[in-house]
């Protein structure tokens, strides 16, 4: 059978036209020390994709255009950051294509908290989210800066995305290495945690810590099908058919052209398909069906 062409597929990372890259990726600009970094590169990974979206929504209104791009490709809903101005608009004005996540640093402690309620309160967030090599100064995975955002994801009954593996921009990695997730996931039992950008090289780990960990999930940000890590795909086509969720990169780094036409090709066994494009995303954000 292969990928199903009539399922509602629901992508877990998502994002409106970037109008300013500058503003959006400065953060990351003055993190990194290399001349590249600083001064070429407009998408701080710059180096590892080809074709990046760039002119993606410009001269349109930016709800339109990503609606009419995600009927174009069969995306059902995406998951967007709820603290970005045009998000906050598709949130409220389309809840049955758009649900919110709301990205976080733990460097502003009791403030990221309160934010993460008030973001579940006007706007009924399903999951909290951060990168850890992105912060300023970088928080590791398992750094007790981080506890009170998990807790405060278990009492919302929401999870939490996080970016785990070396980061594709120019900046430290070790504070995103997978063996931390398994103190967090010893600690959070009942945490819903979802790992962002591949976890690579640990992807053999990754899978590892899931079989280990019930409540230990995986979301395929920031790849292109084609170079989903072997690992696991075997996972899921093996022991993990519930623990893999789509999650694509459109518009930061690939486009939904090059994403789906890639996706068929992926060896995912027949009853794993539904799941990965739709059913453990409803479970694990506890979506309406």
């Amino acid at each position: 059978m292969g990928m199903p062409s009539d399922i509602g597929i629901i992508d877990l990372m998502f994002g409106l036209p970037i109008r300013d890259y500058d503003a959006t990726y400065q953060f990351l600009r003055d993190a990194a020390r290399d001349k590249e970094s600083k001064e070429g590169f407009k998408f701080p990974a710059e180096y590892m994709f080809k074709g990046v979206p760039y002119d993606f929504g410009k001269d349109g209104d930016p709800v339109k255009v990503t609606l009419d791009e995600m009927d174009r490709w069969g995306i059902e809903r995406a998951m967007i950051n709820a603290g970005r101005g045009d998000s906050e608009r598709a949130l409220k004005e389309h809840p049955d294509r758009f649900f919110g996540v709301l990205h976080v640093d733990p460097n502003q402690g009791m403030d990221a908290v309160r934010a993460l309620v008030r973001a579940h309160e006007t706007y009924g967030i399903k999951a909290g989210s951060t990168f850890p090599a992105g912060n300023t100064p970088q928080i590791a995975i398992n750094d007790p800066q981080m506890y009170p955002l998990y807790a405060k994801c278990i009492e919302l009954d929401i999870a939490f995305f996080i970016n785990a593996g070396v980061p594709g921009p120019r900046v430290p990695m070790h504070c995103q290495h997978v063996e931390h997730l398994d103190e967090v996931c010893w600690f959070f039992p009942e945490l819903r945690l979802v790992i962002y950008h591949g976890a690579e090289p640990w992807q053999a780990l990754a899978c590892k810590l899931m079989l280990k960990w019930p409540n230990l999930y995986y979301a395929t940000s920031a790849f292109a099908p084609k170079h989903y890590p072997q690992e696991v795909i075997h996972y899921a086509n093996t022991r993990g058919a519930d623990k893999v969720l789509y999650a694509g990169y459109f518009p930061m780094g690939l486009t939904l052209e090059r994403i789906m036409t890639e996706m068929p090709d992926v060896p995912f066994r027949d009853h794993v398909w539904p799941k990965f494009l739709r059913e453990n995303a409803i479970r694990v954000l506890k979506l309406d069906a």
